[in-house]
């Protein structure tokens, strides 16, 4: 055992490792002994139990044993290897289509094999895809596993066979090394019954049989929740310092006359509701302050956040400071400008826009207007944050629908203000409500301000679970819609995670409406179309010159039409509850009453089953948080797919809810009486993806 720390040990050091596999390891950000160790498995598979042919059900994951009764090789669309086995109560066939002439040799008739895969339907009843296997002497070989199998996070040309052998024989070198330092102060671990460290890294890596293999149970978790504790905690010391830091900074004390904001509420055509206001006199009161504002404005969909928004954008102009308004989208973008434009008009305010796609002399004026301050206010995607946008005087960053940002996106948008010595205040708003557990996680850092009510007159949207099969009456149901003056919805979701099959599902569709319903005006949108044809069709719809819109998901956010009282979601089984419920909320807007259908394709998995039964009985977008948290887990929630934020090793927030409380407790604890330990736990969990913190 060499006398160096587990980070300072390279890969190359175990057996097996030479510089290729290096460079695989260093795509899963492993690039050392400790990194290794702290590679932890995302599920588990029992491998100690054989199953018995005749038992097994379509879709489980089963080991098996038996004889091999046949061995052919099959052509087809694919040619395929097929090799049949009996263990007496009945047959299965094993199919690989990637497979080499020595296979085909080793897996003779009337020799023993012992397999584990996925039980499928094939072309000759139940089969398994592509097994692991082993040849076995005979029926009553012993088994060689005695725990359960752990899968790891891989990656291509990475089989999680090695990835355990490399794994073992780190936690081999672990078992006689100092290095894993126990960084959890005692009185923390006694009080919350909290294993030690190296004794829950081999419980995780090797986890008894008798433990389930969702570990939903704590029973037999003693390795998880000790790692899953340490994790949450690492997490919670990040946010707790990136506040910190905040209130060591100084903002700008946005003093405002409400001149401004009296003019505008003069001439809004509706009062606030009792949630409006408190949100802004929350947000108001930050704003007069000198530490730089960090609130998350929650509110559901058509509550009412972005009339908040120019309120507090108007405390900051009125105050002599510039404000920078970023959404995710271009549709979104522009719709914001329409309405601050129609709002800000009558009050002698300069509103800008700025995105991506403008070019030339028109992107130079108005990077000339904002360096110069004749620009009070600029609207835009991310391009509000590129490297030749000066601000003259940034006072307050508004983030719409952040958690659709990348995380350096946020962080370079604030260090815009960065050339002098205030930090501007920042504004997020997200319309996807955020459960109590994810905000004590992923938003501990932030102040929360929540619009929980909708405005007056706004009636609950009627949802209806319909079968494909029943399309017809569905089209009937646009042509009544439509007859009565309304307008109607019908979105097209992801094909396959592919955009382009998408975009072509929408596009058939928008040509079959067509035919179906000849005298209504059929419109078409989706996230290829080039700005200017976007706007032209989106601002027809708002103007009833079309009556149908057709779209891809990029309607999700934002798009506000009224008059638009008919939502049809297509294939609904494909998208989690937020985004459901995010798409349902384009109507509903107005008095009049909505209908939403969630048009599916039979048969629906037990979960897709669960999450639309939801949507059908609630339109309350908290308790569809909860549920969707509940149901998918906070990476779907957050989009951490996208951002990289609140990317857990081993924590799962919705299984780890219990654990929150003490993980707050505990980081004060630390905070006031181990802060040494603070940085090293943040270290060990985050490493460089300390800096989301920031945002």
């Amino acid at each position: 055992m060499p006398e160096k720390s587990l980070d300072q040990i390279p890969l190359t050091y175990l057996k097996g490792i030479g510089p290729s596999l290096e460079k695989k390891f260093a795509l899963l950000q492993i690039f050392n002994l400790r990194d290794l160790l702290f590679h932890l498995p995302h599920r588990y598979e029992d491998r100690t139990k054989i199953h018995s042919i005749d038992k097994i059900e379509l879709g489980e994951h089963v080991l098996l044993r038996g004889k091999i009764v046949s061995n052919s090789i099959q052509f087809g669309r694919r040619r395929s290897l097929v090799c049949s086995i009996t263990d007496n109560t009945g047959v299965i066939s094993l199919r690989f289509f990637h497979f080499s002439g020595g296979q085909k040799t080793a897996l003779a008739s009337e020799k023993y094999v012992q397999c584990y895969g996925e039980v499928r339907r094939g072309r000759s009843g139940l089969e398994i895809y592509h097994p692991e296997y082993k040849i076995v002497d005979g029926p009553d070989a012993p088994l060689t596993e005695d725990s359960l199998t752990p899968i790891y996070p891989t990656t291509e040309g990475m089989q999680q066979s090695r990835l355990r052998y490399f794994i073992n024989q780190a936690l081999e070198i672990s078992d006689s090394s100092e290095d894993i330092q126990d960084l959890l102060p005692l009185e923390i671990a006694s009080k919350f019954n909290l294993c030690g460290l190296i004794t829950a890294l081999q419980i995780v890596h090797h986890p008894p049989c008798d433990s389930p293999l969702h570990w939903t149970s704590d029973k037999f978790n003693s390795g998880q929740k000790r790692l899953a504790f340490e994790e949450l905690l690492a997490h919670q010391l990040c946010m707790r310092k990136s506040r910190s830091n905040l209130q060591e900074k100084t903002a700008p004390a946005l003093r405002s006359n409400n001149r401004l904001i009296n003019l505008f509420l003069k001439h809004l055509p509706f009062k606030l509701t009792a949630g409006q206001q408190l949100a802004f006199q929350e947000i108001s009161a930050d704003l007069n302050n000198k530490v730089p504002m960090l609130r998350l404005l929650q509110g559901d969909v058509g509550s009412g956040k972005t009339v908040i928004s120019a309120l507090a954008s108007l405390h900051a102009i009125d105050s002599g400071f510039q404000v920078a308004f970023m959404a995710p989208t271009e549709i979104l973008a522009e719709q914001h400008f329409e309405s601050f434009m129609q709002w800000f008009s009558h009050l002698g305010i300069k509103v800008g826009w700025l995105s991506g796609k403008l070019k030339g002399a028109s992107r130079a004026q108005q990077l000339k207007n904002l360096a110069s301050g004749d620009c009070q206010m600029i609207i835009g995607t991310h391009a509000l944050f590129q490297d030749d946008v000066e601000y003259k005087s940034l006072g307050l960053i508004i983030i719409d629908e952040q958690h659709r940002f990348g995380v350096h996106q946020r962080l370079t948008l604030k260090d815009k203000a960065r050339n002098t010595a205030l930090s501007p205040h920042q504004l997020i708003m997200t319309a996807t409500p955020i459960p109590r557990t994810l905000a004590m996680s992923a938003y501990a850092d932030l102040d929360s301000s929540v619009i929980k009510e909708l405005p007056l007159g706004r009636l609950p949207i009627d949802t209806a679970i319909v079968s494909n099969h029943r399309r017809g009456e569905v089209v009937k149901s646009i042509r009544k819609a439509c007859a009565g003056g309304n307008q109607a919805y019908w979105v097209c979701t992801l094909i396959e995670e592919s955009e382009a099959l998408s975009i072509e599902a929408a596009e058939v569709t928008a040509e079959q409406l067509a035919k179906l319903l000849p005298d209504i005006s059929i419109g078409l949108v989706h996230g290829r179309m080039k700005p200017e044809e976007k706007k032209s069709v989106m601002t027809n719809f708002r103007e009833k010159l079309i009556q149908v819109l057709v779209a891809t998901t990029v309607i999700e956010v934002g798009v506000d039409i009224p008059n638009a009282n008919l939502m049809i979601i297509e294939n609904p089984e494909r998208l989690g509850l937020a985004q459901l419920h995010q798409l349902r909320g384009r109507v509903g807007r107005s008095d009049i009453q909505s209908y939403c259908i969630l048009l599916y394709q039979p048969p629906l998995s037990k979960a897709a089953k669960e999450r639309l039964s939801v949507m059908r009985d609630s339109t309350d977008g908290f308790y569809i948080a909860e549920k969707d948290l509940e149901l998918r887990g906070a990476g779907q929630i957050l989009g951490t797919q996208q951002t990289g934020l609140m990317s857990f090793k081993i924590a799962e927030i919705g299984r780890d809810a219990y654990l929150l409380d003490e993980v707050k407790e505990s980081s004060e604890l630390i905070f006031e009486h181990y802060p040494e330990v603070a940085e090293s736990l943040i270290h060990r969990w985050l490493g460089e993806r300390k800096n989301y913190a920031s945002v």
